[in-house]
């Protein structure tokens, strides 16, 4: 059986499981549609959370940056799973216990004031809807490459699956399909990194064969000879690269407080059935997290030595070494199809010469010694996870596994934020703030209603996005860092933050980091400076300016709610209830 066909039916397998889970476990009530009626067990929140937090930008993008950045990926990984420790221990069984619908109910009540629910609801958008940009755009991969379809008619599929489970089930129907996403994942992920590792280093379990000898060369280390590789066709060291420790600190903070900040993340935690449960749910959420986050690494360095075998099979160190045109192999010329791979014969010798012409000094001494005219080689880097089981030869069934991961990955939390960004419309804009009398059904109407526009707006995104997969999704954190995350924590610790405070520190901190975002990386507009490490703010990248962004949201909070009258009485009251164990 071919690879389209065994495709075909992994991925429409997958979507039947989906569709059936989400007509199963319908919503009936606001309750269901908002919060599964607060009666989600905390292993299966643990995984449900799992699948909604690790996107297509942690299954398709983040070893992909790994293989590309050595060393400097390890930001991604340190900030993406520290967060679930600020969550589980500062946010989760509080936010819990307050027994909200949402995380601007939580802010408009805590904080006293519609203004400030409207304003988080505003940051919540912006958060969701970039983050969800990534997610599309990682369905579009997938179905273009696997499923050979147009990018336009792979995300209308991957729309409308959304549509159906997250809009007819609600964050009941989604929670239950995020465990069943979160098992074909987790499987899509391991099983071809386990049978790498085995062909590379005769280890079975990745994390092994990362730190182990390679097969049949006893003397010689994996990492060593990526890195010896790397460094011989202009690469920096693969584990041992120059770092700016203050851009480098800044992301891994951004990303660490932004995932204690997302909104969809947060809202997880109050579908469970009591205080004790969420923070037991962020605690198995980090395990099945793990599962996945401890192979990445193994996964890039692996993906990345044997994308450079495959443009060397001979001698890396002369032009004749590298891969001739007409011999390169069917994965190679099937992902052009996709644009995500192409080269250029800059010298006209029939071969494929893949170097680092960015390091000046080392192009100008291949120019002179060998002739060559430049790297010929682009490789977007969301590709090298999905390639992986290509590159490596492996059966096509594992193949068909990983395009169905992907798209479990990708959809699992595009349907979390579409919910998050309906239940704002509905329950904070609608029923909390414009129309109270609205009833219950109308209220559920409203809420399938909003889940809809925002597929379609998805939609767009994903056929536009500002970025690759897992640089829109920092921007993503850097903007619930520096807009959400402090006045949750203030709202909890803090019973002297008032109203004014909260609703000055999140426009701060969402008009400053968006505005940075914009400035040197465009997002949907072109940008008006060069995005250079001497032009940034301090040395920190947009990637990391979430962090500058959450300080300038904390000072500024800090200094209005001193000079602005307390909260009432009866609201520092609530603050000391959150705090205090029942």
């Amino acid at each position: 059986m071919d690879l389209k066909t065994i495709t075909y039916i992994a991925v429409g397998a997958s979507f039947v499981l989906y569709i059936a889970i989400a007509i199963w476990s319908r919503a009936s009530s606001t309750g269901e549609f908002y919060v599964a009626g607060k009666g989600v067990p905390p292993v299966v929140n643990g995984m449900a959370t799992a699948a909604d937090w690790m996107s297509a930008a942690s299954f398709i993008s983040m070893a992909g940056l790994i293989a590309f950045m050595g060393y400097k990926g390890g930001q991604y990984l340190m900030g993406w799973t520290g967060g679930y420790v600020l969550l589980a221990l500062l946010l989760a069984p509080y936010l819990r216990k307050f027994g909200k619908f949402t995380v601007p109910e939580f802010i408009g009540d805590r904080y006293y004031s519609q203004t400030a629910r409207v304003v988080a609801v505003v940051c919540l958008i912006f958060i969701s809807f970039t983050y969800v940009a990534g997610q599309m755009r990682g369905v579009g991969i997938v179905f273009s490459r696997f499923l050979e379809v147009d990018i336009v008619t792979g995300l209308l599929v991957g729309m409308g699956i959304v549509f159906f489970y997250a809009v007819l089930g609600g964050m009941k129907g989604v929670t239950y399909t995020q465990v069943a996403q979160y098992v074909v994942l987790i499987f899509a992920y391991t099983v071809p990194a386990v049978f790498i590792s085995l062909q590379l280093t005769g280890h079975v379990f990745p994390q092994l064969g990362l730190g182990a000898n390679l097969s049949g060369q006893p003397d010689t280390y994996l990492l060593e000879r990526l890195d010896s590789a790397l460094r011989e066709i202009g690469f920096s060291s693969y584990d041992k690269a120059e770092v700016n420790v203050v851009d480098f600190f800044c992301v891994t903070l951004a990303l660490m407080v932004g995932t204690a900040g997302l909104p969809h993340v947060i809202v997880r935690f109050f579908t469970v059935p009591k205080v004790r449960d969420a923070r037991s749910s962020a605690g198995w959420a980090l395990v099945f997290i793990a599962l996945l986050y401890t192979v990445a690494p193994a996964v890039g360095a692996m993906a990345r030595l044997n994308l450079v075998d495959t443009m060397y099979p001979g001698d890396i160190a002369t032009p004749s070494g590298s891969l001739a045109i007409d011999e390169r192999p069917a994965w190679m010329k099937r992902w052009e199809e996709t644009k995500l791979i192409s080269f250029e014969d800059k010298n006209g010798d029939g071969r494929i010469q893949y170097y680092n012409d960015a390091n000046a000094e080392f192009a100008a001494k291949v120019e002179q010694e060998y002739g060559w005219k430049g790297n010929e080689l682009t490789v977007d880097r969301d590709i090298l996870v999905l390639a992986n089981p290509e590159i490596a030869r492996l059966p096509n069934w594992v193949i068909a596994l990983v395009a169905a991961g992907g798209i479990a990955a990708a959809l699992s939390t595009a349907a979390g934020l579409l919910l998050v960004i309906s239940s704002s419309i509905s329950h904070d804009l609608l029923k909390s703030t414009f129309a109270k009398n609205i009833s219950e059904k109308s209220e559920l109407l409203t809420g399938r209603l909003a889940a809809a526009g925002a597929v379609l707006i998805a939609g767009y995104l994903g056929y536009n996005p500002p970025g690759f997969v897992a640089q829109v999704v920092a921007f993503a954190f850097g903007l619930a860092a520096a807009s959400l995350f402090p006045v949750i924590i203030m709202g909890i610790f803090n019973k002297r933050m008032n109203k004014w405070g909260a609703i000055a520190g999140m426009l701060t901190g969402l008009v400053f980091t968006m505005g940075y975002i914009i400035y040197f990386k465009g997002v949907f507009i072109e940008p008006m400076a060069e995005n250079k490490a001497e032009n940034w703010l301090f040395g920190v990248s947009p990637e990391g300016i979430g962090t500058v962004g959450m300080l300038l949201n904390f000072a500024v909070a800090w200094v209005v709610s001193k000079v602005t009258p307390p909260p009432p009485e009866h609201i520092q009251h609530l603050v000391e209830d959150i705090r205090v164990p029942r």
